[in-house]
């Protein structure tokens, strides 16, 4: 176990890119601004005669002192395709430049997907000034704009899922994201930042120009940083009797299809286990984590797909110190916002649980599943696969 485990970490945090959630929001009536027109992209972007996939500049929320805006957009239109020739799904990642010349933090974001019938979400990723080099080099070996990365950006290290690189992500239903006052994100000098788009080609093979503008502090601010905990728990759904006459309602057939749609990221129902214990195939799978260090939960999210009925997040359950910090007893997939919450306190030691529900009735009811046999649905990347995961945004000391 501990050969395999470090290998098992690296997939698990990897895979853990999913259509997701805003970052430590607060909507209070403390994140008042003075009232500034609304700024100008930093970056101009020329996208020809596919100007209609570019989202526009969007009107932001007031500034804050010391506050500005920098836009980041694809330098050029991308036209997503499934990139292991089955499938429906295209995950992408793109390098943007914001012209950090000092240390900075990200106090806020707004996501403008461009196209939005072919784009499924999108997450934001720091890329420290160190690492520059690997992300051109992944970007050179795959043709055309961008890179294929199904699971992840392909830089992920071991502590990912501890410590996740986020900066924030657009999921359905998502708006501008300003964080509360005394928090940020980091972003060293010279950083930039990769955007990981996931495309679904249900609607069709449409160009697509997706942009995001950054709220940024300086760096000399007294800003506690925020960190993403990520919190992944299988998907192991079985047919239904009556239903499992599918060559895919075969575990091993499922994953075998996962990995030929999305390449090694299809494998992460198997590494999943090391994170969280034995195969118990069923409709509502949990998953426990110890946390390692002092830390302080300032928000919380949840993700699934189309098959979610429910997730839960809970701290220290079983115990006279058991708290829930989120609820959502009916998933909304339109819906996935990060929550704020009042402050929680974690101590090495400590457990936190995340639970999902997940239902096969509903492949009845959704127009995506139209036409699609049943199969033993286990985590994957496609907006028909599944996901199970918990977001905690802390701070530490």
């Amino acid at each position: 176990m501990t050969r395999t485990r470090p290998r098992a970490t690296r997939v698990a945090a990897a895979l853990l890119a999913c259509g997701l959630l805003a970052a430590g929001c607060s909507r209070g009536a403390d994140d008042r601004g003075s009232s500034v027109p609304s700024p100008s992209p930093s970056t101009s972007v020329d996208h020809g005669s596919h100007e209609d996939t570019a989202a526009q500049p969007a009107r932001s929320r007031p500034l804050r002192a010391g506050e500005r805006i920098v836009r980041v957009a694809m330098p050029k239109p991308y036209t997503p395709s499934a990139p292991y020739g089955a499938g429906t799904d295209d995950y992408r990642c793109f390098v943007l430049d914001p012209h950090l010349a000092e240390d900075s933090f990200i106090t806020g974001l707004n996501i403008l997907p461009g196209t939005r019938k072919v784009v499924h979400h999108v997450i934001l990723f720091r890329l420290p000034p160190g690492s520059e080099a690997a992300a051109e080099q992944m970007d050179e070996s795959d043709p055309g704009e961008g890179w294929t990365c199904f699971g992840g950006t392909g830089l992920e290290n071991e502590e990912a899922v501890q410590d996740a690189p986020w900066l924030g992500a657009w999921a359905p239903g998502g708006k501008e994201q300003v964080m509360a006052r005394d928090v940020g994100v980091p972003m060293q000098a010279g950083s930039k930042v990769i955007m990981q788009v996931h495309y679904n080609l249900l609607a069709g093979p449409k160009p697509d120009v997706t942009s995001a503008q950054l709220r940024l502090a300086p760096g000399t601010k007294d800003l506690a940083a925020l960190q993403t905990v990520l919190l992944p728990a299988p998907v192991e759904l079985p047919c239904r009797p009556g239903h499992d006459q599918n060559r895919l309602c075969d575990r091993d057939a499922a994953v075998e299809d996962a990995e030929t749609r999305f390449g090694p990221a299809g494998q992460a129902a198997n590494y999943l286990h090391f994170l969280c214990g034995r195969l118990h195939p069923g409709p509502v799978q949990t998953c426990d984590q110890k946390v390692r260090r002092p830390e302080t939960v300032r928000a919380v999210a949840g993700h699934m797909h189309l098959l979610g009925r429910s997730i839960k997040i809970q701290v220290n359950p079983g115990t006279d110190r058991a708290r829930t910090v989120l609820d959502i007893p009916t998933w909304d997939f339109d819906n996935q916002g990060a929550k704020p919450v009042d402050p929680v306190r974690l101590e090495p030691g400590d457990t936190v649980r995340v639970t999902c529900h997940h239902d096969q009735h509903l492949r009845d009811l959704l127009p995506a599943f139209r036409n699609q046999p049943e199969r033993y649905v286990v985590w994957g990347e496609g907006t028909t696969d599944e996901m199970c995961l918990g977001i905690l945004l802390v701070t530490r000391p």
